[in-house]
């Protein structure tokens, strides 16, 4: 993995967007070809991770965005977004998404 970002907490009700930020990764004119976010447990049990994904993720200029939705509360993801570009890199972002009963 190349880089790991932190995602605002959310209710297990809650439906959301996460974003992954690719600006620093791409060059100049290179732009988002393909566009993958896949979910894992990093904490906690849920025998269904990728349940957490909704839809298939979009892009818009260097921005991957992916709708995240129900979630077990207690339980950490990972979220792993995989893009291919314009010039053939393979390039990966993770970032992790807490599900919680209750947000501060």
């Amino acid at each position: 993995m190349s880089g790991r970002q932190s995602f605002d907490p959310k209710l297990p009700g809650e439906t959301g967007i996460v974003t992954f930020d690719f600006t620093s990764k791409l060059a100049a004119g290179e732009t988002i070809s393909t566009k993958v976010v896949a979910a894992t447990v990093y904490s906690g049990v849920d025998a269904s991770p990728s349940a957490i994904i909704s839809g298939t993720a979009s892009a818009s200029g260097a921005l991957v965005t992916q709708t995240v939705t129900a979630g077990t509360a207690g339980v950490i993801y990972e979220l792993l977004c995989t893009i291919t570009t314009s010039l053939s890199q393979t390039l990966q972002l993770a970032g992790l998404l807490a599900v919680t009963s209750m947000l501060p």
